[in-house]
């Protein structure tokens, strides 16, 4: 059965964020990010966002990313980042998502960080699926490597090892490299209702990027059928600092029918 699309067309696809941060939440930078992307049935991960929401696509495509960076200084509302705990690597597989009022987003299958404390706080309090994992981050000249393993919940042993070369300045990214890099809110549920997180931040400075390995298995961990092969996009970024507020007030609620798994 084909998919039903949102209630409303989706916003146009922006390289500047499209709104602004009025309630800053909270603040933090991305740094050193390696994009990996690839192509999936949107029918395949329907299943896999929350209510609401349905796979955002371009050319009838969507796409699975495997993201590694180090997160730096998380901090609520405007006070200053935490050096320590606010600070660390992170390694997310994400999804993308379009809701009933036409925004844009990421779906988080999960999120390994390498700070207890954080990921307690972020499941607890966001219900975002963040994994205690044993990270590392190294750069050797222009090779970036991210390392992860999984400590809790689990699965236990699900792992990524992947390394970049850091290439040459992105100066007129392709539809597919804003499709998959200019998102400005985060789609998610809590105790059971839709929940859209918006962020704002500079324009993305990307590089282009070659694969030199990549051994994970967190893809199928989240969920996803495997094996993809190799990545149709790799990319790179020195990152960008972030601001995230509050859910954003709406007049009205749209709601997006789930598209069925089988039948007519």
């Amino acid at each position: 059965m084909p998919q039903t699309p949102p209630a409303l067309e989706p916003e146009p696809i922006s390289a500047d964020p499209p709104h602004r941060t009025n309630r800053t939440l909270l603040t933090q930078s991305w740094l050193d990010l390696a994009f990996l992307h690839w192509p999936v049935d949107p029918a395949e991960v329907a299943p896999l966002l929350p209510a609401g929401t349905v796979p955002d696509t371009l050319d009838g495509v969507t796409y699975v990313g495997l993201v590694a960076f180090r997160m730096h200084r998380v901090g609520w509302f405007r006070l200053p980042g935490l050096p320590y705990l606010g600070s660390f690597p992170e390694t997310n597989v994400r999804l993308y998502s379009v809701d009933g009022h036409g925004r844009r987003g990421v779906v988080f299958r999960s999120l390994d960080a390498s700070r207890l404390l954080p990921v307690t706080v972020g499941r607890w309090a966001f219900r975002i699926p963040y994994v205690w994992s044993k990270m590392t981050v190294r750069t050797d000249g222009p090779t970036v490597t991210y390392t992860s393993r999984r400590r809790w919940p689990g699965p236990r042993g699900a792992h990524s090892a992947i390394s970049v070369d850091i290439g040459e300045r992105v100066e007129e990214p392709t539809a597919l490299e804003h499709f998959l890099t200019a998102r400005w809110g985060m789609h998610s549920s809590f105790r059971g209702r839709p929940l859209y997180l918006p962020n704002t931040h500079p324009r993305w400075p990307l590089h282009r990027a070659r694969l030199v390995s990549c051994d994970e298995s967190l893809l199928t961990a989240a969920g996803l059928r495997g094996p993809l092969g190799e990545p149709v996009s790799v990319l790179y970024s020195p990152g960008v600092p972030v601001r995230f507020s509050g859910p954003p007030r709406l007049p009205r609620t749209v709601s997006v029918p789930r598209p069925r798994a089988g039948g007519d």
